[in-house]
């Protein structure tokens, strides 16, 4: 059996909530993405597959009462695994009397009714990851970016089909419109009729009579791309988003999904904690003292807060919902910490107030 363990790959308990399995994929997405210097691509992947499981809630329970090698999670009927059949090992008979071990699974996929390695599942073209920087005020409010992508994409002259403008549909020679190809092997336990994808029609039966001049019957060709990417109110530095069906495309399948790294510029005043937003703001001393009514530029515009009487250095104002919008649509708050500007030098006359404060015991 596979020994796959999804919530093991996520570093999450069984019983995790979405949001910690939403966490946990977000850190460890950051940690593999294949274009940092120690990113891990095979790593990255798992991590996704782990994800798009248990983020499921029905692939979820299925994965929980059958594991990975349950109906949909490529395990097969019987649970098949190529290094074992029936308790016994077979390894040991690699490359031994021109056996070919590789296609074992082909062949047992016979007997249970498996689909064969290579046979006519669709075929999905590859994943793609790109990353782009905003600005902090966007990553508050939301934006839309506008990127240029260079990959391989369906023909915008055929479509995806290969074939030229007004062609027929022909049965495929190769397969005689079958989609599949039989072949017979030899193996330790006999010989036996596998079936493997056609290469020619790719499983769908059909070739066109015409090909499309433009991909020369590829479906699909490499070309420049604009996608347009709507980045959600409160999103954090370093998530991810993913965009379905926007990967590289192939033939007769499905195109792979895009995944956008989001990086975010500092800014010069605010800084981020969680949904509420921070700033320090200097006051004068006389301000602390006497108190006062200052204009705080926040990034919804300017807002008055009040200043209190005797305010000591490092207190704390907050001016609520000008913070971080949540999925539930309800805004963190804006946290001012007071930091009382103490002058280097004073006239003779404030000197003397000083003084003053200080006899009386201030």
């Amino acid at each position: 059996m596979s020994k796959k363990d999804y919530y093991e790959i996520l570093g999450v308990q069984k019983n995790s909530s979405k949001d910690e399995l939403k966490k946990a994929f977000h850190k460890l997405a950051h940690k593999y993405h294949p274009d940092k210097n120690k990113g891990d691509d095979k790593m990255f992947k798992e991590v996704n597959e782990a994800y798009q499981v248990l983020s499921d809630d029905q692939k979820r329970a299925q994965y929980d009462q059958f594991g990975a090698d349950g109906p949909n999670f490529g395990g097969g009927q019987g649970g098949f695994n190529q290094s074992g059949f029936g308790g016994f090992d077979f390894s040991g008979f690699q490359g031994q009397q021109g056996f070919d071990m590789g296609d074992l699974g082909d062949i047992f996929s016979d007997f249970f009714g498996g689909q064969a390695r290579g046979g006519t599942s669709q075929r999905r073209g590859r994943d793609m990851s790109t990353e782009i920087t905003i600005a902090f005020a966007d990553s508050i409010f939301g934006t839309t970016r506008k990127i240029l992508l260079t990959k391989t994409s369906a023909c915008v002259t055929c479509h995806g089909s290969g074939a030229k403008e007004g062609a027929k549909q022909v049965t495929c020679s190769a397969c005689n419109g079958k989609g599949q190809i039989r072949e017979t092997r030899r193996s330790i336990l006999g010989t036996f009729a596998t079936t493997k994808l056609c290469e020619v029609c790719n499983g769908v039966g059909t070739v066109p009579s015409e090909m499309c001049q433009t991909c020369k019957g590829a479906g699909v060709k490499r070309r420049e791309e604009e996608i347009e990417i709507k980045i959600p109110a409160g999103i954090e530095n370093g998530e991810m988003i993913r965009m379905t069906g926007l990967g590289e495309a192939v033939k007769h399948g499905i195109a792979g999904d895009l995944y956008i790294k989001i990086n975010i510029s500092n800014h010069a005043v605010f800084h981020r904690e969680g949904q509420n937003l921070y700033m320090d703001l200097e006051v004068k001393l006389s301000e602390a003292i006497l108190g006062g009514e200052r204009t705080i530029e926040t990034l919804d515009g300017k807002v008055g807060m009040k200043i209190p009487e005797g305010i000591a250095s490092g207190t704390q104002l907050r001016i609520r919902e000008h913070g971080v919008p949540s999925s539930r649509g309800k805004r963190g708050d804006l946290i001012v910490k007071v930091i009382v500007k103490i002058p280097t030098k004073l006239s003779r006359k404030a000197k003397e107030a000083i003084e003053t404060l200080r006899e009386e015991g201030n």
